[in-house]
């Protein structure tokens, strides 16, 4: 049941931790337009994201590419909006997903250093206090469920010993993905988090091809367009 106090906390986005928004036709939806280059908000656009369907090439699928790097590695095009985890020589799935507002200047290589399923969120103090200021209370915990922004599954990215503060996550907006959204890290569907979960390892190396970064050194579309859609099932 999504309760005001719910709702208020799925206003509060844009944290370090990267967080989602509850889906709700009430919610603050906010997202950016690539072809202006600017934040749409407003009623109009609470409806037409609560009536967007996720087109089908962010469906989960394998393809074919052209990649030097391991099985095992997840490599994230944030441009393409695609997350594709490697299977084999020149093989990988490939993966939907939303890239939050953290997400935009983050770029390089990291590594799974914790997993966690249904995560629980805490917003930092900063966040608490600059909401109340905005007339927004959150509460000082969010237990991991259905409602919680994080969704079902969390990964968190290490570079060295280092918490990066960002995070491979799930979301209870499929709308979102294929988006730039005002908040939050790398957003899966929850069915496809649960699905890359349980095929990473902790030390899972990951690299993520930032804004308008060439993909090329990691990942390649094949000479055969079609193969990358039809190459592998």
């Amino acid at each position: 049941m999504l309760t005001r106090r719910n709702f208020v906390t799925a206003l509060a986005v844009g944290t370090i931790l990267g967080t989602g928004v509850l889906k709700s036709r009430t919610a603050e939806a906010r997202y950016f337009d690539t072809a202006t280059r600017r934040w749409v908000e407003g009623e109009p656009v609470r409806l037409r994201l609560d009536q967007r369907k996720l087109p089908s090439k962010f469906k989960r699928r394998n393809v074919t590419i052209n990649t030097t790097q391991e099985p095992g590695t997840v490599v994230i095009h944030t441009d393409e909006k695609f997350l594709y985890y490697i299977t084999g020589k020149n093989k990988a799935i490939r993966y939907g997903v939303g890239v939050g507002r953290e997400g935009f200047g983050w770029n390089g290589e990291v590594a799974i250093r914790r997993k966690t399923e249904w995560p629980v969120w805490i917003p930092p103090k900063e966040m608490i206090q600059r909401e109340r200021e905005n007339g927004r209370e959150l509460p000082a915990r969010m237990e991991g469920g259905p409602e919680n922004p994080l969704g079902a599954r969390a990964m968190y990215l290490y570079k060295g010993g280092q918490d990066t503060l960002y995070r491979i996550h799930g979301t209870n907006q499929p709308w979102s993905i294929g988006l730039n959204l005002s908040s939050g890290c790398i957003r899966m569907m929850n069915q496809d988090v649960e699905d890359l979960y349980e095929r990473v390892d902790i030390g899972t190396k990951v690299i993520v091809v930032g804004p308008g970064e060439d993909p090329s050194p990691y990942i390649r579309a094949p000479k055969n367009p079609l193969a990358a859609i039809f190459g592998n099932g």
